[in-house]
């Protein structure tokens, strides 16, 4: 798509770029797809129902066009640049312009959970009043590639869900590579879980219905958390939440061809996470592809998200019907017109936040059994 010249690249005043794109991305969606370029980004890939509930991919939403469009007018390609640490400071800086008001919940307080190998900064966030308690929990863990994202990153995604939900919400800011490499984030991840399922109560939370999730990398963490439980004999939690999951780094999937470049994830940024999470591991290990693992069974009740532009859209919706041929419970869908990473453009978009929103009614249906309603 050519770039066009009249989109501003603001980079003296902060403040003055998060007004501007804000703007911008409120514009009626006829103008920002001119903004943009004035032509619709068509979905190439296989249109084909991967999991059973989706709908073709269609054309992209102007909306995120046009972010994607001031991204690379920005100078800005992907989500990596070059290192960790410069990869991190990019997502933080890209978190706090696209932030507005923060969503209201009843309290948030920080907390340290443990770990595999000591304490790990999480977030508690208690939902509003909403008809009598206790309230489901959902540990989530955030994305960024196993590289990437912290508890401030992710803060505005937590609330959505946590409002609009009904549930309490505590995020875990797991080890990160490559300072930490793969197993170091998933046996972080199961300890977190597994704290979560005996400590609910202490959060005001009820401990029949902790389910774990997470988006991209987290939703990775939070499926293999559930495998490591039932491999282990430990307690499942009540439901997974998954959001655009990467599930078999090897594999020939579509998806990660027809949009390698050009969208919010590229190849060269699942190429970078890959070299400095898990390079070297074997690509059959279940803790790192779960759709590998030789059994599925038994394990909690799925709800899985793809992004109908995304370049892990396929194994996603695989490893959906696979954990449904396995003979678990399983809700998914392809939310139209969207690229990886929709959690954290539901700020921008309003097509995102409805998808965002949506996710959270979901989950709210799936822990909604087993309520223990006071006398």
């Amino acid at each position: 798509m050519t770039r066009p010249a009249h989109i501003p690249n603001p980079r003296v005043v902060p403040g003055l770029e998060r007004r501007l794109l804000r703007t911008l991305v409120g514009l009626p969606a006829a103008w920002a797809l001119r903004l943009a370029g004035g032509a619709p980004i068509l979905d190439l890939a296989d249109g084909a129902d991967g999991a059973g509930d989706a709908a073709p991919a269609g054309v992209l939403d102007p909306t995120v066009q046009l972010i994607l469009a001031i991204q690379r007018r920005r100078g800005l390609a992907g989500l990596t640049c070059g290192t960790a640490e410069a990869t991190r400071q990019r997502l933080r800086l890209q978190t706090r312009l696209a932030t507005g008001r923060p969503t209201p919940v009843a309290r948030v307080h920080q907390l340290r959970v443990p770990g595999a190998d000591g304490p790990l900064p999480a977030r508690h966030y208690r939902p509003p009043a909403a008809g009598p308690g206790p309230h489901p929990l959902l540990v989530f863990f955030h994305g960024g590639g196993f590289v990437a994202g912290d508890l401030e990153t992710h803060d505005e995604p937590c609330r959505l869900l946590s409002r609009h939900a009904g549930a309490h919400v505590l995020a875990v800011a797991y080890r990160l590579a490559p300072e930490f490499p793969f197993p170091a984030a998933v046996e972080d991840a199961y300890a977190a879980v597994q704290w979560a399922l005996a400590h609910a109560a202490e959060l005001g939370a009820d401990p029949a219905r902790v389910a774990v999730g997470g988006d991209s990398a987290g939703a990775n963490l939070s499926t293999v958390a559930c495998l490591l439980a039932r491999r282990r004999g430990a307690p499942l939690p009540a439901g997974q939440v998954l959001l655009y999951p990467p599930t078999d780094y090897h594999g020939p999937w579509q998806s990660r061809q027809a949009f390698a470049d050009g969208l919010l994830l590229t190849g060269e940024d699942i190429e970078f996470f890959h070299s400095c999470y898990s390079a070297g591991e074997d690509p059959d290990d279940e803790r790192h592809s779960p759709l590998r693992s030789a059994d599925l069974s038994g394990l909690p009740p799925a709800l899985v998200v793809t992004a109908a532009f995304d370049p892990l859209r396929d194994e996603g919706e695989a490893y959906a019907r696979a954990l449904r041929e396995a003979g678990n419970r399983v809700v998914a869908w392809r939310v139209p017109g969207m690229v990886h990473g929709f959690l954290n453009l539901a700020t921008l978009s309003r097509s995102a936040r409805d998808a965002v929103v949506e996710v959270a009614g979901a989950m709210r249906a799936m822990l909604s059994v087993n309520q223990e309603v006071p006398a």
